[in-house]
């Protein structure tokens, strides 16, 4: 039998840090005044304990959904967000720092079509609706590069069985990696889980999907002399 939470949640470790260097007070004012707006939703087991899925039509008003998991600092998110005006996104990230710092991207951008779960993907899937999210993404996500820890990487079933789920049929996700075991677990998992890979090589890494920001992760990466991998897989079309 599962141990759960008092709540009822069950325990879910966040595999990263949840907080690391001290919020300056700018951060701290975001994520006093910004944050609680920006929710997609009910999504924690406290503020939403019988999993009821979101109404994402009130939440977003009949537009596609795009959703990135882990935005790091944030940097893609507001870059997509802001050259598609006609999308609504939503952003994961347990890591409160990373969060702070995409709600200052926010208000200096000026872009009001992100909303943001500061928290867990696996609890947002929990409540995202089937066929709900018109693409995904997964950009330089935690390596955890020791073996024993592989079972934390997100693309195991754990993770991409419900991600699958919520997807639209014939749907985007995109992978960033600079790690090659990740790109060699990637391709056994994700197809595993309902995806067909796209597996056309891109003609440009420094662009590999025709409106690719750079990230720092990505930079870091090339400083480190570390060769990107871009994946594309595609869910499989109903019927």
């Amino acid at each position: 039998m599962t141990e759960k939470h008092p709540t009822g949640a069950p325990w879910r470790n966040f595999y990263g840090r949840m907080k690391g260097k001290t919020l300056h007070s700018a951060q701290v004012r975001y994520l006093e005044e910004d944050l609680e707006a920006l929710s997609p939703g009910p999504v924690t087991w406290e503020d939403n304990p019988d999993r009821t899925p979101l109404d994402m039509t009130a939440r977003f008003g009949g537009h596609p959904v795009w959703l990135e998991i882990g935005f790091g600092s944030g940097e893609h998110l507001v870059h997509q967000a802001a050259a598609n005006p006609e999308v609504r996104f939503i952003g994961c990230e347990p890591f409160i720092n990373g969060v702070a710092t995409l709600l200052g991207k926010i208000r200096r951008a000026g872009v009001s079509n992100i909303s943001v779960h500061p928290g867990d993907a696996r609890d947002l899937f929990d409540v995202l609706p089937s066929g709900s999210i018109s693409k995904a993404y997964l950009l330089y996500p935690d390596p955890w590069p020791k073996a024993r820890h592989h079972r934390r990487r997100f693309v195991t079933p754990e993770h991409l069985e419900p991600l699958v789920h919520a997807m639209k049929p014939g749907s985007e996700f995109r992978v960033a990696t600079d790690i090659p075991d990740y790109v060699r677990q990637t391709l056994q998992e994700v197809p595993r889980a309902g995806f067909e890979w796209q597996a056309e090589s891109p003609k440009d890494w420094r662009d590999p999907w025709g409106d690719w920001l750079s990230t720092r992760y990505e930079q870091k990466a090339l400083r480190e002399g570390r060769r990107p991998h871009y994946l594309t897989f595609r869910t499989h079309l109903a019927g």
